[in-house]
């Protein structure tokens, strides 16, 4: 990695001059950007491109989940890099609960990045998603038979109300190539996860099917991605317009009125069982409305759900003890 900024010069002007258009339509405020930076060549091209277009306008955040031993000197290598540009950089360590590790890896990692932002009063968090992450993603779930919510991909704009985090991807628009020529143009340092090699997993073998084969293009599969997104958001709002006329409170029950439109009623019994506490997956949730369509009750997420005559009672799962 060079050890100044004198490297920094070469990156090619037009990246450096995307990243600026795209930063400057996400930022809401003038107050300065929080970057996630793992150390990896996406995020680290995301630290060169912002460390040019905004200069003195950037902190960064790297975590370490403590799930793998180099993760230690990844978190160094973006201290390095940092310290090299005079750009504040913060490790953020956390700890990772028992179950799906991935999903409570990312759980912990963006409370972390949202308690960082609010002590440091950031206007928003950078993450390095771009254009490939985007079709490889939409790949995978249609291989998986996913619905909408599954297939939307990541928008340019997140809010997660609950920790206060506003998400911005500066790099929707970008190729992994060019990030790679931002890397390759300076030099700079990066870590390799090298189970991004390892063709055990989906993504790995989707991203080398997506390079051989030409007549997939990555850029329109990201951009159906983008338009699943805002599909996914308008079913979102109508659900929650039916949930909010047509549903009624029976003491700690929750009673749903069906719309018989599948997605609807999907996104509907989730809002509900997410209302009595539980944390729901889609599929399930799905497994749970052919039941109630076909008269059936049944438990999930600690939730019980019950049919009576047209309606649907949603209320906690009674201790064990007490069926």
């Amino acid at each position: 990695m060079a050890g100044s900024t004198a490297t920094d010069a070469a990156l090619p002007a037009d990246l450096v001059a995307r990243f600026a258009a795209a930063l400057k339509r996400l930022r809401l405020t003038e107050r300065r950007v929080g970057l996630a930076v793992s150390g990896g060549p996406d995020s680290m091209a995301m630290l060169l491109l912002a460390h040019a277009a905004v200069p003195g306008e950037i902190e960064v955040a790297t975590v370490d989940h403590g799930l793998r031993p180099e993760a230690a000197e990844e978190c160094a290598l973006v201290e390095k890099a940092c310290a090299a540009r005079g750009i504040a950089c913060k490790v953020l360590r956390v700890e990772v609960g028992a179950g799906n590790v991935q999903h409570q890896a990312r759980e912990a990692r963006y409370a972390a990045l949202a308690g960082w932002r609010l002590e440091r009063g950031l206007s928003a968090v950078a993450t390095a998603h771009h254009v490939d992450d985007q079709a490889e993603t939409l790949m995978m779930r249609l291989n998986r038979g996913s619905g909408v919510a599954g297939l939307s991909g990541v928008r340019e704009s997140t809010f997660i109300s609950e920790l206060e985090l506003r998400l911005i991807r500066p790099l929707l628009e970008f190729r992994r190539a060019e990030l790679a020529q931002a890397i390759a143009a300076t030099g700079a340092e990066v870590a390799h996860d090298r189970s991004n090699e390892d063709e055990h997993f989906d993504r790995v073998r989707i991203r080398r099917a997506l390079a051989e084969t030409d007549w997939l293009d990555p850029v329109a599969l990201a951009r159906s991605a983008a338009l699943l997104a805002e599909a996914d958001a308008t079913l979102e709002w109508y659900a929650w317009g039916h949930f909010n006329n047509h549903h009624r409170l029976e003491g700690s029950a929750i009673v749903l009125h069906p719309s018989y439109k599948e997605e609807i009623d999907l996104r509907v019994i989730g809002i509900a069982i997410r209302e009595l506490g539980g944390v729901p997956r889609g599929s399930e949730v799905a497994r749970l409305r052919d039941r109630l369509y076909e008269g059936e009750g049944g438990n999930l997420a600690g939730v019980l759900v019950t049919v009576a005559r047209d309606e649907w009672i949603c209320r906690p799962e009674p201790p064990r003890g007490a069926r």
